[in-house]
């Protein structure tokens, strides 16, 4: 089957029935280890597989690559590292201090920070550096820090403020978590027949979106299947 698919002279399929097991091994050196180097879909899987098995690789790596250059891309990096695995006061370190200088207002480092602090339940923290990323940054349009600003309002108790915000976002947002996050307010609320409907709109609009679209947004899909089923009929 890699003989054919890949487009290789036919004369290989002989070789392989011929050669047996040698014949095998040799052509997995040849041609199928060299093809997985070079196939984007082989190498992501490859890192996803080196990521279960030592999640801190990444990590290290970049750490080394700091050591030997101190720069703000490679700070950077690791601060988006350490929020991949969770390590959030790393990360909102790392992110303080490039926060200077030049860079003293950059849009994608206060976003940053403001998403690690909310990580580590700093709300307040989050809330005062989503402000000062608007005030310093008035052209700066990121659904992610609309839905972020969201969340905060939330966490802050801000209900009334952040049902508008949500309503908007689950028109807005490319992704399912604000319509989810809406729902469930609306059911925190005591608005079960509004929350009904956004949850089931999530599902009929999913039936209808590329496999894609549903894979990447399965567990908030999931979540709103479950909490459809918690409100019952109606």
């Amino acid at each position: 089957m890699h003989v054919v698919r890949s487009g290789r002279p036919l004369y290989w399929v002989w070789i392989l029935f011929i050669g047996s097991y040698l014949a095998v091994i040799v052509y997995v050196i040849a041609a199928v280890i060299p093809d997985l180097r070079n196939d984007p879909r082989s190498r992501q899987a490859a890192r996803k597989v080196l990521h279960t098995f030592d999640p801190e690789r990444q990590r290290r790596n970049i750490a080394q690559r700091l050591e030997v250059a101190d720069t703000v891309d490679n700070r950077r990096a690791l601060a988006e590292e350490c929020m991949r695995l969770g390590d959030y006061s790393n990360a909102a370190e790392l992110y303080r201090s490039v926060l200077k200088g030049v860079y003293a207002s950059d849009a994608g480092f206060l976003l940053g920070l403001a998403q690690a602090q909310a990580g580590s339940d700093d709300f307040a923290g989050a809330r005062a550096t989503l402000d000062t990323l608007f005030s310093t940054n008035p052209q700066f349009r990121s659904s992610d820090a609309d839905l972020l600003r969201a969340r905060v309002l939330e966490a802050l108790g801000e209900h009334a403020a952040v049902l508008d915000r949500y309503q908007s976002l689950a028109t807005s947002y490319p992704g399912e978590e604000a319509r989810f996050r809406y729902g469930c307010l609306l059911k925190a609320h005591g608005r079960f027949a509004d929350a009904r409907g956004v949850f089931r709109d999530m599902l009929a609009r999913a039936k209808h979106s590329p496999r894609y679209y549903r894979k990447k947004e399965k567990d908030w899909l999931d979540s709103a299947q479950r909490e459809l089923s918690s409100l019952g009929q109606g």
